[in-house]
């Protein structure tokens, strides 16, 4: 295959008006596309695309982990390790779909490309950026896991941050300041009821869901030091995007949530949340119910 091996310009595509988004901060990254040859058709355009990711989430404790998460351990028919489900056992599929059909001698009619990219969790740079160096093709089938299941419809995914502030005071006079992290309880507490109201009429293609639509605060900082109330809490977490509903209305709904919120509360009135969209964002979407490729998969 031909491979196409480049380092990303990361302060170009973060500076394209299409950028998806990032929650890291990430300095370099790397694409790497193979396509076969041109084909029976001689036509340059891939007709299918088999795409992956090679970046996995943070392994959190490293001693609750029962293996080294990046020791791939093999123990009966299961590998453990980060990301050996999400998504490095479709990736290593994807290699041995091209590495089957390179032994078979089978000719092509038009070329195969596998997509191999990073930033998957945490926006979409790699996807993104391969889009933009002019890799395509027609159709294109990301393995990630499944448990055989169909999936026809996916919510959207908003990453946003809370800023809360608070006035600082030393720990021994505490009622001289407001700490920021009670500031922020109330919020969280709208936060939930929000996150209630919006799935209280899911989407009957997420029968087996109980949350299909979650609200996850992810991250919370507060404070500089033990013996001084905060004067600063910031929440970076996760919006729900329902199936149909626009990034727009997604992010109004939030944002007057936290503002009805701040209103009801007298400290929060004069001292206003404010809230950001700095991460990854994910429109949600769905394939019309019938349409003829959810039988080829099937």
């Amino acid at each position: 295959m031909e491979v196409d091996l480049w380092s990303i310009d990361v302060a170009a595509m973060r500076a394209h008006p299409d950028f998806p988004g990032d929650e890291t901060d990430r300095a370099e990254a790397f694409g790497v596309v193979a396509v076969t040859g041109r084909g029976l058709s001689e036509s340059l355009q891939p007709a299918l695309v088999l795409q992956g990711h090679v970046d996995v989430v943070p392994v959190g404790d490293p001693l609750k982990w029962q293996d080294n998460p990046f020791g791939a351990s093999i123990r009966g028919d299961t590998v453990f390790g980060r990301g050996a489900c999400d998504m490095k056992a479709g990736v290593a599929v994807n290699q041995v779909v091209a590495r089957a059909i390179h032994l078979s001698g089978v000719h092509l009619t038009r070329p195969l490309a596998v997509h191999t990219v990073v930033s998957e969790e945490d926006g979409g740079l790699g996807a993104f950026a391969t889009l933009q160096r002019g890799h395509g093709g027609d159709a294109a089938v990301i393995t990630e896991p499944t448990s055989g299941a169909i999936v026809t419809a996916t919510a959207g995914a908003l990453t946003f941050e809370l800023r809360v502030a608070g006035r600082a005071a030393h720990g021994s006079a505490r009622l001289e300041g407001v700490s920021a992290f009670e500031a922020f309880l109330p919020i969280h507490h709208a936060i939930r009821d929000l996150e209630t109201q919006r799935n209280l009429c899911a989407d009957s293609r997420f029968p087996d869901s109980r949350l299909p639509y979650p609200i996850s605060i992810g991250r919370i900082s507060t404070g500089d030091w033990a013996s001084s109330v905060p004067d600063l809490l910031v929440a970076e977490g996760r919006l729900g995007v329902r199936l149909g509903e626009s990034m727009q209305d997604a992010r109004r709904a939030f944002e007057e949530c936290v503002l009805l919120a701040g209103a009801r509360d007298a400290w929060l009135l004069d001292n206003p949340v404010t809230v950001t969209w700095p991460g990854g964002q994910f429109a949600s979407g769905s394939i019309a119910e019938g349409h003829e490729l959810i039988g080829e998969v099937a």
